[in-house]
């Protein structure tokens, strides 16, 4: 699984996590850093990415268009990337699934 992180994340995270989520961009590298929701969805899409987002907009947008491209949701408050990137490990399994299930279009993480 490909990730793309989205601007409320550092871009730290792609280096933080590419033994696991090898090939994942944040959308600053990827030249969206001003991009609105709807250029980083159809990015995401064209490049075969999943959505990672603090931003609740994403999930919505899950919903109103379903899949690709998929997204993972972060529901934690301000905390640190370390934080994150331990989330994102901890989750390594279920997220695989996630990826592999043909009907999820979302899945959030708390």
């Amino acid at each position: 699984m490909r990730l793309l992180f989205d601007q409320n994340l550092s871009p730290r995270l792609v280096a933080a996590l590419a033994d696991r989520f090898a090939g994942s961009v944040h959308v600053r590298d990827a030249g969206l850093a001003t991009a609105d929701d709807a250029t980083v969805w159809a990015y995401a899409a064209a490049q075969g990415l999943t959505i990672v987002s603090k931003d609740g907009d994403f999930h919505q947008r899950s919903l109103v268009f379903g899949h690709p491209p998929k997204v993972i949701w972060v529901r934690r408050g301000n905390c640190s990337t370390t934080t994150i990137a331990a989330l994102l490990r901890d989750h390594h399994v279920e997220l695989s699934a996630f990826a592999a299930d043909p009907e999820a279009a979302f899945v959030a993480l708390a």
